[in-house]
């Protein structure tokens, strides 16, 4: 009996984590075609490259909840720090950074 209880429980609380993860948790696919996942890390969510030159590589890290995030991403390529903010609309990711508070760019990523 007390073996069904703990099954039982163990089983409620896996459906209920996978019903309050954070619709942004997922896969994504960059402006130039390459792929990226968005998962829960200890920062609060981290991305890394899944595809290209850069796969494996973690890009960033970002805090929040309801669709509006901030935090840090690097471009792999100039290895630059771009702090800003993430916001979550339906299945795309609109991100708006800076770096030096001069020089800012925004990406949009579609889910896959």
């Amino acid at each position: 009996m007390k073996r069904l209880v703990w099954t039982t429980a163990s089983m409620t609380l896996v459906a209920f984590s996978v019903l309050a993860q954070e619709p942004v948790v997922g896969t994504w696919k960059t402006q130039v075609g390459t792929t990226a996942a968005i998962d829960e890390c200890a920062q609060g969510y981290c991305i890394t490259m899944k595809t290209g030159n850069n796969a494996g590589k973690r890009i960033g890290s970002f805090q929040g909840s309801n669709g509006n995030f901030t935090g840090t991403i690097v471009e792999p390529e100039s290895r630059k720090t771009f702090t800003g903010v993430l916001t979550l609309s339906g299945d795309t990711v609109h991100m708006r950074g800076c770096t030096m508070k001069v020089i800012c760019v925004s990406l949009i990523w579609t889910r896959l």
